[in-house]
């Protein structure tokens, strides 16, 4: 494994502390959670900036970065709607997009890398988890919220923009 890939893996190392500070959630620990997600969120630029830099970008490093990327908005995800600040149902069309575009991936002789849309598929995520995890005034409700519905928006978009081409070359063939 070359240092972009460990670099993408280290962003795994952050979850279980978020996970636990999300649990039983102080104003404390949710600054401490912001920081630590933020902190693996920043990463994901780091280790694409590195592989290209130093030309290590990897079939593994294709494959990882966006499994990593999963469970880093999966995971917090998932505790907001513990905390009640999401609606499952929400959580679930990104997570139905995620296991689509994974399962589809797998079938593939070659792996490409994100396209404009999963890149704003993945900064609106990270956008509206750093909003919903801080310790907001009560008027940053509806705005965070707002921020989260983008990001299922752009999440299914670029779903759907991912697997299109596909169908139009299949259809032409």
């Amino acid at each position: 494994m070359n240092i972009p890939n460990w670099i993408t893996f280290s962003r795994l190392l952050g979850l279980p502390f978020l996970l636990y500070g999300l649990h039983n959630p102080t104003e404390s620990s949710r600054w401490i959670c912001l920081a630590i997600f933020l902190v693996a969120a920043s990463t994901d630029w780091l280790d694409g900036y590195l592989a290209r830099k130093l030309n290590q970008v990897t079939d593994l490093g294709k494959f990882l970065d966006p499994l990593v990327d999963k469970l880093l908005v999966l995971a917090p995800l998932l505790a907001l709607i513990e905390e009640g600040q999401v609606p499952a149902w929400g959580v679930f069309l990104i997570l139905a997009r995620e296991l689509a575009i994974a399962g589809w991936r797998v079938n593939q002789t070659s792996i490409s890398g994100a396209n404009i849309w999963g890149k704003l598929k993945t900064v609106s995520q990270i956008i509206a988890i750093a909003l919903l995890i801080a310790p907001l005034p009560d008027s940053w409700k509806t705005p965070s919220l707002v921020a989260f519905w983008v990001s299922v928006a752009f999440t299914l978009i670029s779903g759907a923009i991912y697997l299109w081409p596909q169908n139009l070359t299949k259809e032409n063939a």
